[in-house]
This record gives C-alpha cells, sequence and structure tokens, in this order.
C-alpha cells in the first residue's frame, strides 16, 4: 500500500473501454439468472443520486437488480457493523462513516477483488495506478477508486474586495503565498466585534483531521512505519516539539492571532449546511473541495484558491480519495463489480457531477466537466488547484489507520478543551499521547 498521490499518472488520459456484459450463470432454460445486489450509502443528495443511475444499468444489465440502501452520516458504520453481525451485509459501500478503508480491512470486512477483476484496467477508466494502489495490500486489490477530493482554499470575493487585498494565486509553484502571508490577509479580513452581526474572521484552517493537522507544518504523529504496517504506528510522536508547535501555531490562529473563529462562533452562523464559510463572514476556508458542491448556495462571490505554501512541510493537500469495496459476505461479487465499473465509466461519472452537485470523478477524462460545473468561478483555477493538491498531497489519515474511527474520537474529546480556549496544548498533547498508547496496545494486538 502507498500512501503517496503520485500525480503524474494524471497527465495522460486513455481511451475507455467498458463491456456491458452479464457475468451470471444460466438456468435451465438457457436464461441468465436474476440477481439483486445492494449499494449501501450515505443518506445525502450528494450520495443517493445514484438511485437515478440504476434504471440504466438494469437496462445493460437486466439480469442484475441493484437496491439502494442508505443510513445517516452518524449511523453509518454502525448500521454496517449491525447488518454483517446479522449475516445481512450489503454487498457494495465505501468508507463513508468515520472509519477508513485500512479499519475495514483489518477487521476483514473486504473482499479480495483480484480474482474477479480479470481483464480489468485501472487505466481504461483513466484511474492512475498510484491512486489505484492505495486500495491494494500485498498485490491484492481491495477497492476501486470512485471520487477524488482534495484540499482547497475558498476565499469570499466579496470581503477580499472591500479590505483592497489581492486574490491569493491557484498557482501551487508561486511560493509568495505563504501560511504567514495567509496569516496577514487574516488580520485585514478580521473584524473583532461582540455583535454577531458584524464580526467577522479572516481564516477557518481547516486542514485535514486532528492528528494529520502537524503535517501541514512538517511535524509527524505518527511514526514513519505506520504507512507500511497496516495503518499501525510503533511510535507516537505528540509530545516531540515541532508537533507541539504545530499545534500550537493552529490553535494559535484562534487564541493568539485571534484571526480564526471559535468553536462557538462557527457553530452559532453555520446554519442548516454546517459550514461557517458559507455564512458570509470568513474571508478564507481551508477545506476539503465537498464544499465546493454547495458553490450554488453561496450569496457571495467566492473563489478557489491553492493551500499556502509552508517551507517547514512539503504537504499541501490532504487528498480524500474514495473507493467503492465489495464487502468479504457478499454472495455475488462479480455483479456487483459490474456495478462498480458502471459507475466509473466516463459517461456515468459525467452524469454523476450533475447529479450529486459536484462529486469530483476518479475517472480523469470526466475531469475538465467537473472543473466547469461552477458557475462564477474559473474553470482553469480549479483544475490548477486539484493538479497542486495532487502533486503535493497525501491521502487522509482516516482512510489508511487502522481503527481510526476510536482514534479520532479521543482526539476530538481531548482537544476539545483547548478549541474552546480552556486549555493548553502543552498540557493536552501529554494526556493524548498516554491514552493513545493505550489503544493502541489494546486495538493492536
Amino acid at each position: 500500500m502507498i500512501k503517496k498521490w503520485v500525480p503524474a499518472a494524471f497527465g495522460s488520459l486513455l481511451a475507455l473501454s467498458l463491456a456491458a456484459t452479464g457475468c451470471t450463470g444460466k438456468q435451465g432454460d438457457g436464461k441468465e439468472k436474476q440477481v439483486t445486489i445492494t449499494h449501501y450509502t450515505i443518506d445525502s443528495p450528494d450520495r443517493t443520486f445514484v438511485e437515478k443511475l440504476v434504471p440504466a444499468f438494469e437496462k445493460l444489465h437486466p439480469n442484475i437488480k441493484v437496491k439502494i440502501t442508505k443510513a445517516p452520516y452518524e449511523q453509518f458504520d454502525s448500521k454496517l457493523q449491525s447488518s454483517i453481525a446479522a449475516k445481512n451485509s450489503p454487498d457494495v459501500t465505501s468508507h463513508w462513516g468515520y472509519g477508513g478503508f485500512m479499519e475495514y480491512y483489518s477487521k476483514g470486512m473486504l473482499m479480495d477483488l483480484t480474482p474477479y477483476l480479470g481483464d480489468f484496467k485501472a487505466s481504461d477508466f483513466n484511474i492512475p495506478e498510484d491512486v489505484m494502489s492505495i486500495y491494494q495490500v500485498d498485490g491484492k486489490t481491495y477497492g476501486i477508486p470512485l471520487n477524488s477530493y482534495v484540499t482547497v482554499m475558498l476565499y469570499n470575493k466579496d470581503l477580499f474586495d472591500k479590505a483592497g487585498l489581492s486574490y491569493p494565486p491557484t498557482d501551487y509553484e508561486d511560493k509568495s503565498w505563504t501560511f504567514d502571508k495567509m496569516v496577514e490577509y487574516a488580520q485585514k479580513l478580521t473584524v473583532d466585534s461582540k455583535n454577531l452581526n458584524e464580526a467577522q474572521y479572516g481564516v477557518d484552517f481547516g486542514f485535514g483531521e486532528r492528528d494529520q493537522r502537524p503535517q501541514y507544518f512538517g511535524a509527524e504523529v505518527y511514526s514513519e512505519d505506520t504507512w507500511t504496517n497496516g495503518g499501525k504506528p510503533s511510535e507516537i510522536n505528540l509530545t516531540k516539539p515541532e508537533v507541539v508547535d504545530a499545534y500550537k501555531t493552529i490553535y494559535g490562529l484562534i487564541y493568539d492571532k485571534k484571526v480564526s473563529p471559535t468553536p462557538a462562533f462557527s457553530q452559532s452562523v453555520s446554519g442548516q449546511y454546517g459550514d461557517p464559510f458559507l455564512s458570509g463572514k470568513i474571508g478564507m476556508s481551508v477545506v476539503g473541495s465537498w464544499s465546493l458542491a454547495a458553490a450554488s448556495n453561496f450569496n457571495f462571490k467566492v473563489g478557489v484558491a491553492a493551500v499556502p505554501y509552508n517551507p517547514n512541510g512539503k504537504v499541501r493537500s490532504v487528498l480524500y480519495v474514495d473507493p467503492l469495496f465489495v464487502l468479504k459476505d457478499s454472495k455475488h461479487p462479480q455483479e456487483a463489480l459490474e456495478w462498480i465499473k458502471f459507475l466509473i465509466s466516463k459517461d456515468i461519472q459525467e452524469q454523476s457531477i450533475e447529479l450529486s452537485g459536484g462529486n469530483p470523478p476518479i475517472n480523469q477524462a470526466a475531469a475538465e466537466k467537473y472543473y466547469s460545473h461552477f458557475e462564477g468561478i474559473d474553470p482553469n483555477g480549479i483544475k490548477q488547484v486539484f493538479e497542486g493538491a495532487y502533486k503535493y498531497g497525501f491521502e487522509s489519515y482516516n482512510h489508511l489507520i487502522s481503527n481510526y474511527s476510536q482514534i479520532n474520537e479521543l482526539f476530538i474529546n481531548e482537544l476539545s478543551g483547548v478549541e474552546n480556549g480552556d486549555k493548553r496544548v502543552e498540557d493536552v498533547l501529554p494526556v493524548i499521547q498516554t491514552k493513545l498508547k493505550e489503544l493502541l496496545d489494546r486495538v493492536n494486538k
């Protein structure tokens, strides 16, 4: 398994060849047996749109019926585990809950697809091999990429214009756009006021999960062997000076520089979409590219920019590659694979961009349509940001680390005091270090 997305493979787009062939056995009368496969997803419009694709697939594959089941994000993992325990697991799903690929793999939930792939080639679907290999372990394939999100910086053009600031660049090679420059901009965009209607903040720096954020500053919470040891770190580095300094810088944006919103402020202005940036009270937001899908809901002009350059770190983007898995208990893996191949074909990925509101396709032949999807945002700028994010990206920790849902819960609980301004970073990190070691010793036996 690899941890890095090597972008060179994105340079070439190969022709798509999708064979719409049946794959089941015959009945006594010579007709193919009809089977039903289940696709389990999150109950949200950017995922449940697949229901609209089912008729076209079933027309191509009259022997295969597809049933869509769903659960809220908060219940996704628990309902999946319950269905597996009840011997009623779905056939196809993804890591759309708190856990990720390596957690599912370590729990023995995933089917090895290698025997069913036949002449399947990632290049036939314009999937770079290095992306495909994220979901391979010891030469065996356990997932096929579907969507490819990255970290982006969104910014409020109206607030920039009002402050007389030039727009940040989309070019990742422009090293004038630094973290310090971002803070300087943020100070000019911040309006410190106890009146909620007047208050605004310069930047919301939501880079990755809590344990991955130090990576932006060149600091590593986990030992290097984590990425070659099944997502199981041998050492935790939370008390190392560079890690402590990284966290102090991150939370210093809130309580020292006072250019980032407090959790209380964010919650008060987030509204139904749960994103404070949409309130128009945040100048810049470093966030996953899924927030672009809400572009039609912005009541201000929005731009997309590169995540700032940091001389201490090589990683500037978290990559969120969502795959599709066939669960180990599936009785119809070949039919499930036909459904997956259908969903990653160029035409269906292009349709999915429209139906989902802007899910980024893994099939790079459909990428141009994605870049042009967002009204009022320069397609070339989005393309340049994505290409830079691929080049300087690292796959999300929650996809690569075993038992991540428990680790994530620990970080959320223990860092809440720091995030609320009640505790100091240097006091909390040793506590997390001890508890995390105990947790990993217990779950990784």
